[in-house]
């Protein structure tokens, strides 16, 4: 488990700051232009949070397993494709219905992050 989280959020992480970095060059115009700026940055700042997060579950379950690690890692993972996805899509395509996809993988994120709390009061010393 902690193998597939460090490797899943170092690509992640990765993706998040090309994504990021892409989107304040290479896209600037486009996504000023169609006032999508600010969905672009926040999937690229969630994606990298959240890489963050899923590198902090993997580190952990090497070093500590506990109940409730894996499932804040896919939760971790799968809301962030989600919400990041959807947002990228939607700053890309204009397609509104993305926007209503993302709040799904925002309760993903927040599910993870309650995960990690109870990993957390789990973890024996």
């Amino acid at each position: 488990m902690s193998r597939l989280f460090l490797t899943a959020g170092g690509l992640l992480g990765g993706l998040a700051v090309a994504a990021g970095a892409f989107g304040a060059h290479g896209l600037k115009a486009f996504l000023e232009a169609h006032g999508q700026a600010a969905n672009w940055e926040t999937a690229a700042r969630y994606a990298l949070v959240h890489a963050l997060a899923t590198v902090a579950v993997g580190t952990l379950a090497a070093v500590r397993p506990a109940p409730g690690l894996a499932a804040a890692g896919g939760c971790f993972l799968v809301g962030t494709a989600i919400f990041s996805g959807c947002l990228f899509a939607l700053a890309l395509s204009g397609v509104k219905i993305l926007g209503a996809v993302v709040p799904i993988g925002g309760v993903l994120l927040i599910a993870g992050w309650m995960l990690l709390a109870y990993a957390g009061w789990h973890v024996t010393a």
